[in-house]
């Protein structure tokens, strides 16, 4: 019969060093959490947009008590395929922001060849080219000019992709898509 010793009840022969013990965790982040810090920044972002944002088409607010997660307002830019049309999206900012991006979404459907089904967004500087320079007018104001500008090497949609150099039929299935949009919302 084989008899075991049961380490819980026997503390002197515990020779593990806490450098052992804490191989165990997670390594930590190369960028402290600092969520005040975060939440600082955040609101003089918000600070900031409401003073210049409004005047260029674009703003955004904290969505209920959490100043991490945001709804922005995107106004289609004048002379662009999208004008006359405002597209409601989600913020979401991480706990280690800014050294990380936001996930940003569309929730009113938009057609665009850098969009899919599902309002997600194909845009360099929400992924490998983020900066934490970047601030939340940033990217809303990028999303706008995204609208009139998509990088059609990289569709989301490739149908929207290979409809966007007839201006006419595109501009139809905006529309088709926004109101269609709109209907489901009401």
């Amino acid at each position: 019969m084989e008899v075991r010793s049961n380490p819980a009840a026997d503390n002197s022969s515990d020779h593990r060093r806490p450098s052992a013990l804490s191989s165990k965790q997670p390594p930590p982040s190369p960028h402290p959490v600092d969520t005040s810090a975060v939440s600082q920044r955040l609101q003089k972002e918000l600070m900031a947009l409401m003073m210049s944002g409004v005047d260029l088409g674009v703003s955004a607010f904290p969505d209920g008590e959490s100043i991490f997660t945001w709804i922005g307002t995107i106004e289609g830019g004048k002379g662009t395929l999208y004008e006359g049309l405002s597209y409601k999206l989600s913020l979401r900012f991480p706990l280690d922001y800014p050294f990380k991006p936001p996930q940003v979404k569309f929730e009113t459907m938009c057609f665009h060849p850098n969009v899919d089904q599902f309002g997600n967004i194909c845009l360099d500087i929400l992924q490998d080219k983020w900066s934490s320079a970047y601030d939340c007018r940033t990217i809303l104001l990028s999303i706008q000019s995204l609208l009139e500008e998509p990088n059609l090497e990289s569709p989301l949609n490739s149908y929207a992709a290979a409809l966007w150099n007839d201006k006419e039929d595109y501009r139809r299935m905006v529309h088709k898509q926004f109101f269609a949009g709109e209907a489901l919302e009401s």
